[in-house]
């Protein structure tokens, strides 16, 4: 899964990943769904955006080639949550305790911010990334920080999951 600040190549890096394995990647769902709301979002969009990006992974986990690449997973939910609105909802805590992936790709904040639409904070990315780190190190999961230019942060992932795969 991966993971980290705004404008950090997270999808980039999924979709490169994905061809490189030759296996299905989950895009991330809040995209789509924030580009078509007509209103700021609200807390309960972030339980319908994290609902629907699990019912994402559980469909394309069947189409999946050895690997299946996340774009994004509850982590971000639950940071964006607890920073818009200083909370989590019970449901995403509960899914973040049984949701299991091999490995977490932690996106570093070393490329230029990118200005979207959908972007917010653009001064708080190393805050975030801090916030995602620690997260992380508090679930005790394997993760491997990647970063540099767009073609680095490919390659250094691709060494990463190869190390997960056994491959030299």
């Amino acid at each position: 899964m991966i993971l980290g600040p705004e404008s950090t190549g997270k999808s980039t890096v999924a979709a490169q990943l994905a061809t490189h394995y030759n296996t299905v990647w989950v895009p991330e769902f809040a995209r789509k769904y924030l580009a078509g709301l007509s209103r700021p979002y609200q807390e309960e969009d972030l339980l319908h955006i994290a609902k629907e990006q699990m019912k994402q992974e559980d469909k394309l986990e069947k189409q999946a080639n050895q690997l299946l690449i996340c774009d994004t997973g509850l982590e971000v939910i639950k940071v964006w949550s607890e920073h818009r609105f200083g909370r989590t909802h019970s449901w995403i805590e509960e899914k973040l305790d049984t949701r299991y992936y091999d490995q977490y790709l932690l996106m570093q904040v070393d490329l230029p911010w990118q200005p979207d639409p959908l972007r917010e904070h653009p001064h708080l990315r190393t805050y975030f990334f801090d916030w995602y780190k620690e997260s992380l190190n508090q679930k005790g999961v394997f993760y491997t920080i990647i970063e540099g230019d767009e073609q680095a942060r490919v390659l250094n992932a691709i060494k990463s999951v190869d190390n997960l795969l056994g491959k030299k």
